[in-house]
């Protein structure tokens, strides 16, 4: 599949209009609530235009490369729930007052968006000169399957390196200062709970990002395919946020789900492996076959998560911090003196 350069640009420029459009129309009313109505909507358009370009795909360049993109898509969209996950705990951790989330999540996904082009350009480059690199990916996506089957849960945030250091090297406010991340206190410049929030965000996603790349490498070697998957899958994640709401603590099996998909792709990928090295001896994975373990998959985690929260059992319920309205919770920091 070869893609020129006015396509790319075409699908940069038209991505970024769409982003825009987004931010106009949602974020210059923030300041009144976002409502389930809106959420689902814009759900529903960025589904419907990742479909659609997933078709168009289909009529330009086959159905080879539509089902790679597809499988692509549903792979990042389920990682990207898993985004959601963190970005939820990080909230309630941090105490985000209401009106701060939409740009706690605009930030987020931003920076998820460029750390994973960066990771695509490297990876398709490096696997390129470099077939032992499937092996790598499919070792590391393994033991990521194996960390989810253990416990590794996706409520769970520990706090990295950077964010410890910069929570003990930074003078830091102990109150929020609306969406600001920067304050002047008695002649001094602060940082504010807002900018630690984004530290946090940011470096999560430097390790999703780690998560993700190889997983969707697995399904497609094109860079195009690869960005867009990434891309469609991204864009609508801070409305699928006030959708699901308290749906996120309901899916339960969304690990287990996550792993089983992760774990496909990394035997995919030693299959792959071993016939570019001439051994054709185990029979390959079609693409048709990878999209449907995929999205099986994905509806089986949804729906019998569903059914454990309807039977009434939610565990870890007590695992996760969320606050609801009217409650406060202490900020993790202090104001540095």
């Amino acid at each position: 599949m070869t893609v020129t350069f006015w396509p790319w640009v075409l699908t940069l420029l038209s991505l970024l209009a769409v982003m825009l459009v987004d931010l106009w129309i949602v974020d210059r009313g923030r300041s009144r609530e976002f409502s389930m109505r809106q959420a689902g909507a814009w759900v529903t358009f960025y589904v419907l235009l990742a479909v659609g370009f997933g078709i168009g795909m289909l009529l330009v360049a086959g159905s080879e490369y539509s089902a790679q993109f597809f499988a692509g898509y549903l792979t990042e969209y389920s990682l990207s729930v898993d985004n959601l996950f963190v970005f939820y705990v990080i909230m309630a951790r941090f105490a985000v007052p209401r009106t701060n989330k939409h740009m706690v999540l605009l930030i987020g996904i931003m920076i998820a968006l460029i750390l994973r082009g960066g990771f695509i350009a490297i990876g398709a480059a490096a696997l390129a000169r470099f077939e032992w690199l499937f092996y790598l990916f499919a070792g590391f996506l393994i033991w990521t399957a194996s960390g989810l089957l253990r416990g590794g849960g996706s409520d769970e945030f520990k706090e990295n390196a950077l964010l410890r250091w910069t929570r003990r090297v930074m003078p830091t406010t102990s109150e929020y200062h609306q969406q600001r991340l920067t304050v002047r206190t008695d002649g001094r410049r602060l940082l504010t709970p807002m900018f630690i929030v984004m530290v946090a965000i940011g470096s999560t996603d430097l390790l999703f990002a780690l998560d993700s790349i190889p997983a969707i490498f697995g399904l497609t070697k094109e860079p195009y395919l690869v960005f867009t998957a990434n891309a469609l899958a991204l864009m609508g994640l801070r409305q699928l946020f006030f959708l699901l709401g308290g749906l996120l603590e309901r899916l339960v099996y969304l690990n287990k789900g996550l792993a089983f998909i992760l774990a496909f792709i990394g035997v995919k990928l030693v299959i792959e492996a071993m016939h570019s090295t001439g051994l054709h001896q185990v029979p390959a994975i079609p693409i048709w076959l990878s999209l449907v373990v995929i999205a099986a998959t994905m509806l089986v985690t949804m729906m019998a998560s569903l059914v454990k929260a309807h039977r009434g059992g939610r565990p870890h319920e007590e695992s996760r911090s969320t606050l609801t309205e009217g409650e406060t919770m202490t900020l993790p920091y202090q104001e540095h003196t």
